[in-house]
């Protein structure tokens, strides 16, 4: 589903952000990326999602080697793959239901199932009864709800978070899980960038950490001896 080998990024000629990673994730995974802010978390997942190039290194996504990927090709990855940015980039100049028809607009799909489609996300995400409100209305975790929905309108099989919870009360943040966890049930492969270690051990299935210069799978046993971390699988499940 997705295998980075040995992949390196650095922006010009500064210092590598992300240093020889290499790592797979299989179909329907739950992945929590752990790390402190700069390390690279936002990076790895933009990579994952074909909005940042790898400098050096192969990285596949769904079938796809992104490296030798034709540009023309790029818009179809990432109907395959639905991201949710820090800054959710909602447009407060229209509804609640046309931020969500957004992805729809260039697939070609007919108005009235672009619409049915786009209603059945707000429901999954229980914003059903707000279609017509304008996202500026809304309160944070129902903003982040929205762009949940936009991001999974295309019914992807990937679905990547950076920092979803963050700046959000607990309840709130829960019930952000709650419909990650939903989606996963059925099968969407799922990494979610976080600070929060409390929700990564509640609902990870694996955790990545990524510190300056340094990748780790939380969820190998040599991992988790090293860290100190003997009894994190047992606890968390």
């Amino acid at each position: 589903m997705i295998e980075f080998q040995h992949v390196f990024k650095s922006y010009g000629r500064g210092r590598n952000i992300l240093v020889d990673i290499t790592f797979r994730v299989q179909a329907g995974e739950f992945i929590f990326v752990a790390g402190p802010s700069g390390a690279g978390k936002s990076t790895l997942l933009k990579m994952i999602g074909g909005l940042e190039p790898s400098s050096r290194g192969s990285i596949q996504v769904n079938g796809q080697r992104l490296d030798q990927l034709p540009k023309r090709a790029r818009p179809y990855l990432r109907r395959a793959v639905g991201v949710i940015l820090q800054d959710t980039h909602l447009l407060y100049d229209r509804s609640a239901i046309h931020n969500v028809l957004l992805p729809l607009a260039v697939t070609g799909l007919e108005p009235k199932l672009a619409l049915a489609r786009a209603r059945a996300a707000l429901e999954k995400v229980g914003l059903s009864t707000k279609e017509d409100i304008n996202p500026i209305e809304l309160s944070g975790g129902e903003q982040q709800r929205l762009a949940i929905a936009r991001a999974i309108v295309n019914k992807p099989a990937i679905l990547i978070a950076d920092e979803p919870t963050a700046n959000l009360d607990r309840e709130t943040a829960r019930k952000i899980m709650s419909v990650f966890k939903d989606f996963n049930r059925v099968g969407v492969t799922t990494l979610i960038a976080s600070h929060d270690e409390e929700l990564m051990a509640e609902y990870a299935s694996r955790t990545f950490r990524i510190e300056p210069g340094k990748f780790t799978d939380l969820s190998s046993p040599r991992a988790m001896q090293s860290n100190g971390m003997a009894g994190y699988s047992s606890q968390r499940n």
